[in-house]
């Protein structure tokens, strides 16, 4: 992916476009399109900047899921993360909206003009002569895909939003300029019909067969899975006929969020969901991806089981288009998010001179509870783990040696859990491999007051003592005392065990029969077996103290939803699903704890601490509408609450 990164860097000094958000076209479009599609060369530069406006998934700086929500915390001194800060701590506001993504400022990019840019792109790359039909038809379905996901990520933010299909004239009037919002209905509607039309065409290729220059580039199964992933949002409760929004009507009498729809109207729309996920899997299948990523590695010879294990899912993230991946996104080969999930220090010698800004990014308590005990089941459900001994603190003995550190203490809670929650956390006296030791068992954090991990500096503050350990690839080092050799990695967009998840919660939401129950239970074990999980019948009629819950369609919801923030912890993916769920308003008004950093013994650190509890309201779940956009066009409905 090497030439369109550089291209991306450059294209978007070259081209003039919008004058407000609606990207009226210029007088001067002509003489653009005269130069920009004189011949191939050029027409390719086009083709990339309509790439270039790709939301950075990943990124501190422009992706609000990743620290806009209650997964990772930051100390009040780090001021790099400002708007994801502000966002997380409930200040989003309409007078100047964080990561505003319909006007591209405050960290958002401007997804309307990159729709804009598409429309040009669409509008005239057939008069482009010394291009073949082929690889004209493969750059016009790319570009389909572009649009139809910049609209979906509008629509996912904001609701119900203007459809742009085509760009306006300088000299279109006000009544066509001054445009309503479309409705929800609509909106989902335009963007799996765009991608309908592409996948039946057939024109994008089935894999990236020229590694070099086209990973990343949008593919058959790519198309597909982005039909699946905007089918299941649409299905959601946040989406799919929401009453909260009824009687948001604009100056037409139209309530453009569609709240009345009878019980068998939602179903359906989970019935099409399930259809295009099964669709998508088959796809898959077919192209050779059906099985999920394993670590296979003989880098580090002898490893156990338990490591490799815990390399696995660190991997299924890390590691450069493995298995797992379908979507990555180029754009973003993430650094800080690596270096600020790094302890200060595991090597003690290292500690009193480090100076580089790190270990800032901070994992909440109530994070821990949403992973599984060793047995497969949450832990207040377990019957042989001790929810109440969970701040107790234990020692740890041998057989844990590839878990935790041996002949230490900590606390409770860290005992006996899934193996994602020792490759996803790291925290007080729990293994961490990697990152220059080739030992299974002689890295831990020390995190308490005095030790070698423990904060120092202001800039380099972690205020819970945990971090979110699987984002960091394991061969990324520290070298000195302020040298990070990163090993880089495009972050993914979708990977393989989403497909299979959002099947299993379509399938149990569109049919409560046991039959699709089981089905459903298939998918969800596929990803369980990977963590070295028994099956969901087992796991829960053996160890929980609700033994019958995955047959229950409210049980197995439950079960699907937990599975999913496990899985895909520090991926973005809970900003987004706590919302589609409407379940945002509860999880995110829990305080944000950590443990008690004052203090070096074991019982005194290992106190819960109360830190934040954020004010997420119901006019959260959407974001604000500029201001000056709604004074600008009357027509423009404002969102609820805003």
């Amino acid at each position: 992916m090497k030439n369109i990164r550089n291209i991306i860097v450059v294209l978007p000094l070259l081209f003039v476009t919008a004058c407000n958000w609606m990207d009226i076209v210029p007088d001067m479009i002509a003489t653009i399109e005269d130069n920009a599609f004189s011949m191939r060369s050029q027409a390719e530069k086009f083709f990339f900047t309509c790439y270039s406006y790709m939301p950075s998934t990943g990124s501190y700086t422009e992706d609000p899921a990743l620290l806009g929500g209650d997964e990772i915390w930051l100390s009040t001194e780090y001021t790099a993360a400002s708007h994801a800060k502000n966002l997380a701590m409930g200040n989003q506001n309409a007078g100047s909206p964080y990561f505003d993504y319909w006007r591209g400022v405050n960290g958002g990019r401007n997804l309307y003009r990159g729709i804009s840019d598409c429309n040009i792109f669409l509008a005239n790359i057939d008069q482009v002569p010394d291009i073949n039909d082929a690889e004209k038809n493969r750059w016009k379905a790319e570009v389909e895909v572009l649009k139809a996901y910049y609209h979906f990520y509008l629509t996912r933010m904001y609701g119900p939003i203007p459809i742009k299909d085509k760009n306006l004239s300088i000299q279109d009037g006000t009544e066509l300029t001054h445009v309503y919002r479309n409705t929800l209905d609509e909106c989902f509607t335009y963007i799996v019909n765009k991608l309908d039309s592409v996948i039946n065409l057939g024109h994008l290729p089935m894999t990236i067969t020229d590694e070099a220059n086209e990973l990343g580039r949008i593919t058959q199964g790519i198309a597909m899975t982005l039909k699946a992933k905007a089918l299941v949002t649409a299905a959601s409760p946040l989406f799919n006929g929401n009453t909260d929004y009824k009687g948001l009507s604009d100056k037409r009498g139209v309530e453009i969020f569609c709240p009345d729809k009878t019980e068998e109207q939602k179903q359906q729309l989970w019935a099409e969901a399930a259809k295009a996920c099964k669709e998508a899997i088959n796809f898959q299948t077919s192209i050779g991806k059906d099985n999920l990523y394993r670590y296979t590695s003989t880098e580090y010879p002898g490893l156990s089981n338990v490591t490799r294990a815990k390399l696995t899912i660190r991997g299924s993230l890390t590691e450069k288009w493995n298995d797992d991946i379908i979507w990555a996104n180029t754009s973003n080969w993430p650094e800080v998010y690596q270096i600020q999930a790094l302890p200060r220090d595991l090597d003690a010698g290292k500690s009193s001179s480090q100076t580089s800004g790190r270990n800032n990014y901070a994992v909440p308590i109530k994070i821990l509870y949403q992973f599984y005990t060793k047995n497969g089941v949450p832990i207040e459900e377990d019957k042989t783990w001790n929810f109440n001994e969970r701040f107790t603190v234990r020692t740890v003995d041998a057989d844990q040696q590839y878990l935790l550190a041996v002949g230490q203490q900590t606390a409770g809670i860290h005992f006996d859990r899934e193996i994602r929650y020792y490759a996803s956390i790291g925290f007080d006296r729990g293994i961490w491999f990697g990152h220059g030791s080739t030992s299974e068992t002689a890295q831990w954090p020390e995190v308490r007051a005095g030790e070698k991990t423990a904060n120092q500096i202001t800039h380099s503050w972690n205020v819970t003592g945990m971090w979110p350990k699987k984002v960091i690839h394991p061969r990324t080092t520290v070298s000195g005392t302020t040298t990070v050799t990163y090993i880089k990695y495009p972050f993914p967009i979708f990977r393989l065990p989403e497909l299979y998840l959002m099947y299993a919660e379509a399938l149990n939401e569109a049919n409560n029969t046991q039959a699709a129950r089981d089905e459903a239970i298939i998918y969800i074990d596929m990803v369980r077996e990977r963590a070295n999980l028994k099956g969901v019948a087992e796991s829960w009629s053996n160890f929980s103290t609700d033994a019958s819950k995955y047959q229950r369609q409210e049980g197995l919801r439950n079960i699907i939803r937990q599975e999913t923030l496990i899985e895909f912890a520090f991926e973005g993916h809970r900003f987004w699903d706590l919302r589609r769920w409407k379940t945002a308003l509860a999880e995110y008004n829990k305080p944000i704890t950590g443990w008690n950093l004052l203090y070096n013994s074991p019982g005194e650190y290992y106190t819960e601490t109360y830190l934040y509890t954020t004010k997420f309201s119901p006019r959260d779940y959407f974001w604000p509408i500029y201001n000056g956009e709604i004074l600008r066009n009357s027509n423009t409905l404002q969102n609820f609450g805003w």
